[in-house]
């Protein structure tokens, strides 16, 4: 650990310690299923950027690039943290010659491994022992049960936080650059969007529910339901289409409130009539 800090100049020490106070209120901003995580990641690493983007324009830019979704377990999301601050300071050092986007792929593509090692340590092995732990005494009476349940629990995730953080920073350095002469960035950034292609689908699917409740009458015999006669031609052409209309109707800057009560008030009259 001694060479994970002797490779980081004391300005950038300063900064990195601030992203990592400030990770703690990755929740305090308004987070919610269109951004998730986003305006707290985003206001964690602003120390970031305030030091490389003195100009107003290029911060401005840089803050609307981290306004992307973004999920990762608390305890090891700073990795990520420390990483986009290497690379937002890569790319002020070759503004124009840099591609911003692999900065948002690279964080996106950390999201699942990140949090699948987070939830694993923390809420399913460290959780568990500082609660066996706490209940222990508490069951006895003692106060020693929740002082010893908050210790057990927060001290690893916060240590995890900090040297995670400069971790993630001194690691983005060394590795983007290699990344970039091998061309590695440019399959990471395109594995990257499959993934969110991915999981974008896997989300329709699992997330947006909609089918016909039509039917066909059938003289003489039982009515003909038209959902089934759809799902074998495509399945899940309704969830798809809704949810391909939703992002049509935000690329023409259509209020994310808005289109919420329109669906809703959609589903509603459908419903009504019988025909969802």
């Amino acid at each position: 650990m001694s060479k994970l800090f002797n490779n980081i100049s004391d300005a950038d020490k300063k900064m990195l310690t601030k992203i990592y106070w400030r990770s703690f209120a990755v929740f305090a901003g308004p987070c919610g299923a269109a951004y998730r995580q986003a305006p707290g990641f985003t206001m964690s690493i602003m120390p970031a950027l305030e030091r490389y983007y003195p100009e107003q324009e290029k911060r401005a830019e840089a803050m609307q690039r981290h306004m992307t979704p973004y999920n990762i377990t608390q305890n090891v999301g700073t990795f990520a943290m420390g990483l986009a601050a290497s690379m937002e300071h890569e790319n002020a050092v070759h503004y124009g010659d840099y591609d911003p986007s692999s900065i948002v792929s690279i964080k996106t593509a950390l999201m699942g491994p990140l949090s699948g090692i987070g939830d694993s340590i923390y809420w399913g092995i460290v959780r568990c022992i500082a609660a066996g732990v706490g209940i222990g005494f508490a069951a006895s009476g003692s106060i020693l049960g929740p002082i010893l349940f908050l210790v057990i629990y927060n001290l690893p995730g916060m240590l995890g936080r900090y040297y995670l953080t400069f971790l993630g920073f001194s690691m983005g350095e060394n590795f983007i650059t290699k990344a970039y002469e091998s061309g590695m960035i440019t399959i990471l950034t395109k594995c990257a969007g499959i993934i969110g292609l991915m999981m974008v689908g896997f989300m329709i699917s699992s997330n947006v529910s909609l089918s016909l409740a039509l039917t066909m009458p059938v003289s003489g015999a039982e009515p003909i339901a038209v959902q089934p006669y759809l799902d074998s031609l495509l399945m899940g052409v309704l969830p798809l289409s809704l949810t391909m209309l939703c992002y049509w109707a935000l690329k023409k800057k259509m209020n994310q409130n808005t289109l919420l009560f329109v669906v809703l008030g959609i589903g509603f009259v459908l419903g009504l009539l019988g025909i969802c």
